[in-house]
């Protein structure tokens, strides 16, 4: 009778963690402060999380630029 831990199919956070750090994750977040519809402040945060083997292979200038560009404001 195999064990019940060993049939789990829910992942631990060693699973996800490994599988975020191996495929990369990009956050992407933008805060604007306004004062009667004139914008005075905007801040905007882009970081990659990734292993270093994930980050040297989205290194390519044509990865690089296809990440950053997603949501770049115009």
């Amino acid at each position: 009778m195999p064990d019940a831990h060993l049939t789990n199919p829910q992942p631990t956070l060693v699973d996800v963690l490994d599988r975020l750090l191996d495929t990369g994750v990009v956050l992407d977040g933008q805060i604007v402060i306004s004062l009667a519809g004139v914008d005075l402040v905007h801040i905007g945060l882009r970081a990659l999380i990734a292993s270093i083997e994930t980050a040297a292979r989205l290194s390519a200038p044509r990865a690089v630029s296809a990440v950053w560009s997603e949501g770049t404001p115009t």
